[in-house]
């Protein structure tokens, strides 16, 4: 990567954080700052600290391909945000407008779009490797 596109991303990646500090300090809806940023802190810890290298080290173990494991690291993000929606399906307490949409269908159809791409660069990697069997010429 040259290293002006890497100023740039460095640049808009700072000029994103003070833009998110200023709106975290600003905000009249946040009234405690610091649990904001303590809990955020605490998500980046868990994410960094915790999940990604189990992840990587199930995904190591389980699947040789990297196409594999990267679909296996979106599946588990994707089960991490969605699977406490899919779960609790149906509990609306009086309160239609709680879980109002159809959770597993659409985790099950986020899961089925997300493979889908990996399956077929799977397909097409597996046919373009696959042996070919040659013809002898035709003497005639």
């Amino acid at each position: 990567m040259p290293r002006w596109l890497r100023a740039v991303l460095l640049l808009g990646g700072l000029a994103l954080i003070g833009f998110g500090l200023s709106g975290l300090l600003t905000d009249s809806y946040i009234t405690a700052p610091l649990d904001v940023l303590v809990w955020a802190v605490g998500g980046v810890l868990l994410h960094d600290g915790l999940w990604v290298p189990l992840l990587c080290l199930v995904g190591a173990r389980l699947a040789r391909d990297w196409a594999l494991r990267g679909w296996l690291i979106v599946a588990a993000a994707v089960s991490a945000i969605g699977l406490p929606a899919v779960l609790r399906d149906g509990e609306n307490h009086g309160n239609s407008s709680l879980l109002p949409l159809p959770y597993l269908r659409n985790w099950l159809l986020v899961l089925a779009a997300t493979a889908g791409p990996v399956l077929l660069f799977a397909l097409v990697r597996w046919w373009r490797r696959r042996p070919r069997v040659r013809r002898p010429a035709d003497p005639s």
